[in-house]
């Protein structure tokens, strides 16, 4: 069979001759791709390079050239490609002359039927245009000599470079702008079902930007895997002409099956995924790069003034984020002191506080992240699973963290069962998404539903789960259970709560099929569905899911009709499932420690303090995974205990995971009995060290006494924060659960978790006049649900009507 190098010898300077070579070049099967291109390219070189050296003898024209720009410039001719030319010189022929040499080159190229796109310019002219159309200068820096002068050529391509490097602070924003216009109106290509592969976001013209990008010595695009991505956009483009015969960009549905035979591909899905993934890269190098470019130009305007003032170039500021994570020139970065190799939570922790604050998480701190962190152990730490709850929790900002995470590697190290879905499409058109995207984007629906939940966390989980079956064979509901169970398990939830997910996976479509296409009125269906959800819990998270589900999947997906009949279903469900009232739990008795620091506090009348580091299971190096410090305090009950105690924690920035109050009584000298006040938390220090055990105690003797302004301390802290473009959070709920207990009212706190919560919630119970019988303090990711019991001053619970008056006030205290 003829080899393409021996095809690309083989044409004469007549079309025929360079139609035929052509011809078999295209028939070729036996190296597609770059060599194909290449060899095209370099047999219209010598077509084009004879007929312009013909013509020039002929016409006697001197000091002229023939120059391939844009696609042919860079030797990317597809099968069907325009020929882009420009016909540059000197000026020193007259007009006549210059014309009758164009047209000597030009028809030759319209009889064929090839589509060209073409100009006349000196080499002045060719600047002044540039200059003005920043189109004709992107072309231009892939100029590209074919035919004629070639130091007319390099002289020109000199020339160009070296304005588009001087002009660069100006044009690069142009350029940026033009690029998210065109994405605007092309869409998305790794979601699209029709994707156009040029001209849609991630396509082969953004990959084009990013060269000239680079070219302005400005900023450069992170080059791992984007030559590849930029490649097999063009294979597929070659083979979507080929299989056509069209000059085409936009790969049909019905074209997708023979583009992946002429491919090489299985089917059509295998085509897309590799298509998406293509994409996928085009488009995180361009986030980041015009995300460094923008650094770059913004740096270079204050920087100037900055040293004018202080003469000397000034330290970027560094702001602390969450342990070994700090904001730096608008990006989240590795703090000078973090040990990626030594903190197996690095990853989740510096993604959830990226999240959090809405902010992007620099290429080189994920690329250390991904290069020099060590797997987390299994099961997962509780913090681990707690970053990933708050990553997942921080609404829209989760999407770029997690592409981030995702473009180097750590999400399938992170959960290996995530390969199955990632860039896997969806061909049910009410679908925006492929499958690993709509998973992530239900877990950015589900985090504005937290608030109606008991375990948003729960909630969180399934939303990033529900679908992860459609990576096999079979149902994936039942294939999404078993898959579900076992990621559970490997993140640490214990058996109950993994149990739950399973159960919430295997039925997530439960809810709107039977809502829209049974008969509610049937008892039957009703009991069938209660008897498969089995609990009221389970069932508030399937109805968070369901909603959540449909708003991620598009549109036409989800509306107040479906909403209302599923609604309606979940209330006949929980009529079945609502059975006895709730029993007041049970109090464990204290433990020896808490008995003796109960002790202590009676008999000194203060405050007694107690730091106890806790530990889970131990790893496989045998040591134990610390996952935060117990705290306790016991004292003398009095008001202001709660907020108090919650605000020296909030004011040494201490994260509370958890916290559990309750009264003791204890026998006193006299014969009598005093109630002491047991507190046990949970804390973390956000960042740094945690402190001492002497220092909470003065300066909780101090917040009880009034001589520490709690609220006046958090407030100056938080103004000295810069402003953030954080998450969003949904607005607090608070709700009375009237009969959770017999024996006090209990008020539930759905919030986002924030320094001094607690202390603005126990403040706000404080200022109601109501007496704290016992709190349950639980944060899942960055949500707090929060459990008070509380009673009138003789100990009875609040009547109804003050209850929900309680409830409300709570809640505009909190908003």
């Amino acid at each position: 069979m003829t080899s393409l190098e021996e095809t690309t010898g083989q044409a004469d300077s007549g079309p025929s001759g360079y139609a035929a070579a052509r011809l078999r070049l295209l028939q070729e099967k036996a190296q597609p791709g770059p060599p194909r291109r290449t060899a095209l390219a370099r047999l219209t070189d010598d077509w084009l390079n004879a007929l312009f050296t013909t013509a020039a003898q002929e016409s006697g024209v001197r000091g002229a050239a023939l120059v391939a720009v844009g696609g042919y410039g860079r030797g990317e001719l597809s099968p069907r490609s325009d020929l882009d030319l420009l016909l540059l010189h000197d000026g020193t022929s007259g007009p006549g002359a210059i014309a009758a040499l164009a047209d000597r080159v030009w028809y030759p190229v319209w009889d064929l039927g090839l589509a060209l796109d073409h100009s006349v310019r000196t080499p002045a002219e060719a600047r002044k245009t540039a200059a003005e159309d920043l189109k004709v200068q992107l072309g231009l820096l892939d100029a590209r000599h074919v035919a004629g002068d070639l130091g007319l050529v390099t002289g020109v391509r000199t020339a160009i470079l070296a304005d588009w490097r001087n002009t660069a602070p100006k044009r690069l924003p142009e350029l940026d702008e033009l690029c998210r216009e065109r994405a605007e109106r092309q869409g998305e290509l790794q979601f699209l079902l029709e994707p156009d592969l040029k001209e849609a976001r991630g396509g082969l013209r953004d990959a084009t930007a990013l060269r000239a990008v680079a070219a302005s010595w400005l900023a450069d695009a992170p080059r791992e895997g984007l030559a590849t991505a930029r490649r097999r956009l063009l294979d597929a483009r070659d083979a979507l002409h080929l299989t056509t015969g069209r000059a085409t960009d936009r790969l049909a549905l019905q074209e997708q099956d023979p583009v992946a035979a002429e491919l090489g591909l299985l089917d059509a899905d295998a085509l897309l995924r590799q298509v998406y993934e293509a994409a996928r890269t085009v488009s995180y190098a361009s986030d980041v790069t015009w995300r460094e470019v923008n650094r770059v130009l913004r740096s270079r305007s204050v920087r100037p003034r900055l040293r004018a003032m202080l003469g000397s170039k000034p330290a970027p500021e560094r702001t602390p984020l969450a342990e070994g994570v700090v904001e730096q020139d608008g990006e989240v970065v590795l703090a000078r002191t973090a040990r990626a190799e030594r903190d197996p939570v690095l990853p989740l922790r510096a993604a959830a506080a990226a999240a959090q604050a809405g902010l992007p998480i620099s290429l080189h701190a994920v690329r250390r992240l991904a290069t020099a962190s060590k797997p987390l152990p299994v099961p997962w730490p509780a913090e681990a699973r707690e970053e990933l709850v708050t990553l997942l929790g921080a609404g829209e900002s989760t999407v770029a963290v997690w592409e981030a995470l995702e473009a180097e590697g750590l999400i399938t190290r992170l959960l290996p069962d995530w390969e199955r879905v990632r860039c896997r499409p969806q061909r049910n058109p009410v679908h925006t998404w492929t499958v690993d995207r709509h998973l992530v984007e239900t877990a950015v629906q589900a985090s504005s539903l937290t608030r109606r939940v008991g375990r948003p966390d729960l909630l969180l989980v399934c939303a990033l789960l529900h679908d992860i079956g459609k990576g096999w064979p079979g149902d994936h509901s039942v294939a999404g259970e078993v898959i579900a169970r076992d990621v559970a398990a490997r993140i640490g939830f214990d058996r109950d709560d993994t149990a739950v997910i399973a159960t919430v996976v295997r039925h997530h479509l439960l809810l709107v099929d039977t809502a829209t296409r049974r008969d509610l009125d049937d008892p039957a269906t009703v009991s069938s569905v209660a008897a498969r959800v089995g609990s009221l819990a389970t069932l508030e998270l399937l109805h968070a899911l369901t909603e959540a589900d449909a708003l991620a999947t598009g549109p036409a997906a989800w509306s107040s009709w479906r909403a209302s009949l599923v609604d309606d279903l979940v209330a006949r469900v929980a009529a079945v499932l609502t059975g006895d009232d709730f029993a007041d739990p049970e109090p464990t008795a204290p433990s020896a420690e808490q008995e003796r620091l109960a002790i202590e506090a009676l008999r000194t009348g203060g405050p007694v303090l107690a730091l106890r580091a806790q530990a889970e299971t131990p790893q496989e190096d045998g040591e134990p995974e610390p996952v935060g410090v117990e705290l306790l305090i016991a004292l003398p009950d009095r008001p202001g205990v709660l907020p108090a105690a919650a605000g020296v924690l909030a004011l040494h920035r201490l994260t509370v995971r958890a916290a559990d109050l309750r009264a003791i009584e204890l026998p006193t000298e006299l014969g009598k009995t005093s109630d002491v006040l047991l507190l046990s938390w949970r804390v973390a220090a956000e960042y740094g060290s945690l402190p001492q055990a002497t220092r909470l105690r003065a300066d909780l003797v101090r917040a009880l006494d009034g001589s520490l302004d709690i609220p006046s301390r958090l407030a100056e802290r938080e103004a000295a924060y810069p402003r953030r473009r954080g998450v969003k959070a949904p607005p607090p709920r608070v709700t009375v659960a009237p009969t959770a207990s017999q024996l006090a009212t209990v008020i539930e706190v759905r919030a986002q978790d924030a320094p001094g919560l607690l202390h603005r919630i126990g403040h706000a119970l404080e200022q109601a006049a109501v007496r704290v019988r016992s709190a349950h303090v639980s944060t899942l990711g960055a949500n707090a649900v929060d459990t008070v019991y509380v009673t009138r001053g003789d100990g009875s619970p609040l009547p109804e009507a003050d209850a929900v008056a309680l409830a409300k006030a709570l809640e505009a205290a909190l908003q």
